[in-house]
């Protein structure tokens, strides 16, 4: 067997810049490193770990000098944790390097002619922001240098996954994203599951009893737990469930699901009320919007305000005016539009998202609002224009991966006045938008933090036709 080359340690190296994934820059010999836990200014030696022709990834193992950008980490979590990646620097410093990063991306993916980047717009909140936060169970938690010398270990945990280690969790005594009572819901799940004896998730064998738990909260003070379980056994399901309920009175819905899956998505899966309501409601100006357990929803209510605003600011519809509104979800932003045009349509893939929204339309009065669930390239059709009318506004704020190719060429081709395009991938974001620079100009820009501590950025973008 061929022994493995082993990796150098390069020292004394100078951050120079921020990167994706929460990255640090270093250049050695003309080549870039990535390092984590590093921000720009420090002075560093670095175990590589991973070697490629372009580029070299790695860690500091020694700090020679501390960058003056330096913010002390709030979370006794920070480094392990793959959330909060940004605790270490200020918060106006994560602004601007969010900024950097949506020129970035339009210069370098986009190619094209582009007006000044409008401010960066900062959450209300750099904490606790989170109306939605799912921790996975584990019986092979994840061991610092400590526990591992240690003799006896209580490897069962429920918490975060550890950076490209699906197989292992950090179990969590705090965490700093979502209010309470996420926290203590948490650990007395964990708690409670211990002194039972109940059997905790194997990830890598896909056995056990207890899996993930899913807390989502609301400004209405609506608060959703979802326990999702890998297989049924009643008395220790309705045990739990019981004792959590009555731990927490706060609660108002309280689900179970069984997922044997091999992949933790519940969406697919059957849920179970246990308890309370079948749904929360979000409050969002003089909005109200019906959350069910499988609804997306932006996951930091507050803000989620002000990028509507934007949105509403740059289609500045009328009266008169037809809006289309693609990946609407659960219709928020086609509600929040629907008052100032004439008509909207709200088109979405997943089926229960769209009865939602029809149901988020009835809630408000809002009559004027349509929405039809399929695949987007399928439903943009001369037979839905005809039945709905062409758009003279069209919203569009599809997944990660942006929006699919054959998507991009129909907007091109039915010609809306504007486009309104959000996105929390800039990437993505700028790619499409590149292949509708023949027929649109980008006329104003506007990031938004919806993420702090954390490298994600959201924005919007204004198209109009040339």
């Amino acid at each position: 067997m061929r022994k493995r080359k082993k990796l150098p340690i390069l020292e004394k190296l100078l951050v120079s810049d921020l990167a994706a994934e929460g990255k640090s820059i270093a250049r050695v010999e003309n080549q870039v490193i990535f390092i984590t836990r590093a921000v720009p200014g420090d002075i560093v030696d670095v175990q590589v770990t991973r070697k490629q022709k372009n580029f070299l990834e790695g860690y500091p193992i020694h700090f020679h000098h501390l960058s003056e950008m330096r913010a002390e980490p709030f979370c006794e979590h920070f480094g392990t944790c793959g959330g909060c990646k940004w605790q270490n620097l200020p918060y106006e410093k994560q602004l601007g390097f969010k900024q950097k990063q949506v020129a970035d991306a339009f210069e370098r993916i986009g190619k094209m002619e582009i007006p000044p980047l409008r401010p960066i717009l900062a959450s209300r909140n750099t904490r606790f922001y989170r109306n939605k936060l799912e921790f996975t169970f584990t019986n092979r938690r994840w061991l610092s240098k400590e526990e591992m010398a240690e003799d006896t270990k209580e490897m069962n945990g429920v918490g975060l996954h550890i950076p490209g280690r699906f197989d292992k969790v950090l179990d969590l005594t705090e965490c700093h994203l979502q209010k309470a009572p996420s926290n203590d819901i948490r650990l007395f799940i964990r708690q409670f599951a211990l002194k039972k004896g109940l059997e905790f998730f194997d990830l890598r064998k896909q056995e056990g009893f207890l899996r993930t738990l899913i807390i989502r909260t609301s400004e209405t003070g609506d608060l959703m737990v979802i326990l999702v379980f890998f297989r049924e056994n009643k008395q220790d399901r309705v045990e739990l469930l019981t004792a959590l309920k009555d731990s927490f009175p706060q609660i108002t819905s309280l689900f179970w699901v069984v997922n044997q899956k091999a992949n933790d998505t519940v969406t697919d899966q059957e849920f179970h009320l246990f308890h309370g309501k079948d749904h929360m409601l979000e409050k969002m100006g003089e909005l109200v919007f019906k959350v069910g357990p499988k609804s997306f929803y932006q996951t930091n209510s507050l803000q989620a305000h002000e990028l509507y605003k934007v949105v509403l600011d740059f289609a500045a519809p009328t009266t008169d005016d037809i809006i289309y509104d693609l990946y609407t979800g659960t219709g928020t932003i086609a509600c929040f539009l629907a008052k100032r045009a004439a008509r909207v349509a709200g088109l979405e893939f997943i089926d229960e998202a769209i009865s939602d929204a029809r149901v988020n339309a009835e809630l408000n009065g809002i009559d004027n609002a349509e929405f039809k669930a399929g695949d987007i390239r399928h439903l943009l059709t001369e037979e839905l224009l005809i039945s709905y009318g062409k758009p003279d506004i069209l919203v569009t704020d599809p997944p990660r991966s942006g929006m699919h190719k054959e998507v991009v060429e129909r907007i091109c081709e039915i010609q809306p006045r504007k486009v309104v395009y959000v996105s929390c991938n800039p990437a993505t974001q700028a790619r499409d938008i590149q292949m509708m620079d023949p027929w649109y100009r980008v006329t104003a820009i506007q990031p938004v933090d919806m993420f702090p501590q954390t490298h994600h950025v959201e924005n919007v973008v204004l198209l109009e036709k040339r």
